[in-house]
């Protein structure tokens, strides 16, 4: 009745789910503020970190987590002391889900207006990379997509150049891998750098690339060097 899909994102790249992961530091920050000094009891907060967060309103929807799923916001503690009242409303399926969509639809426009706002700061310095298929590109080696390849930090962090086979959706790309590179073949735009032929850059220098992700070489593991 509500129209819900289900949406995924591309293969190891949680940066699809910005959300998520804003929300996940959140979360941890909400949840520090709770735990004791031992820091032994934070399975027993987390039911109570996780209830307070959804039912807080965030700025980007004006609304809780709980009310833009339920339509409406789960009784507190305090609603449940024996207050008398004067009645008590049941909603059907069908008038539940008119409300919701109505509301969802509010949100939206929220969250569009939201995003219209950051959007001009976000792309002030994104250069945006287009390739087509049969082009040639570096890929890069993500930790958590190719952690036999990352266990230290002076291993290459990037490979190739492997061929563009198709564009999958606005940002997301397939590639004709070798038979030893067990994993799926699309890349977003973000692991994956233009290849020039007669270049003289170093393979493994990532910096040519300001979407890949920093690590801190000072503190590079010296286990590979016994």
């Amino acid at each position: 009745m509500l129209g819900t899909k289900l949406l995924f994102s591309t293969t190891y790249h949680p940066q699809t789910d910005g959300q998520t992961d804003v929300t996940n530091q959140t979360f941890t920050t909400l949840l520090r503020s709770l735990v004791s000094k031992s820091l032994k009891d934070w399975d027993l907060k987390l039911p109570h970190a996780d209830f307070a967060y959804n039912r807080s309103p965030s700025y980007a929807t004006k609304h809780s987590s709980f009310e833009c799923v339920y339509v409406v916001n789960p009784l507190t503690p305090l609603d449940l002391l024996p207050f008398p009242t004067e009645s008590r409303v049941s909603f059907k399926a069908e008038a539940r889900a008119k409300e919701m969509k109505k509301l969802q639809k509010q949100i939206r426009v929220q969250i569009e207006k939201t995003t219209e706002a950051y959007k001009p700061k976000a792309n002030k310095n994104r250069k945006q990379l287009e390739f087509k298929p049969a082009d040639l590109v570096w890929l890069h080696l993500r930790k958590e997509r190719f952690p036999t390849r990352r266990k230290n930090k002076l291993m290459e962090r990037r490979d190739g150049p492997f061929k563009v086979i198709e564009k999958v959706g606005s940002n997301a790309y397939k590639l004709q891998l070798p038979p030893d590179m067990v994993t799926s073949a699309t890349f977003n735009i973000g692991d994956r750098s233009p290849y020039v032929e007669d270049t003289i850059e170093d393979p493994s220098d990532l910096r040519s690339n300001p979407s890949e992700d920093r690590e801190d070489d000072a503190g590079a593991s010296t286990q590979g060097n016994s």
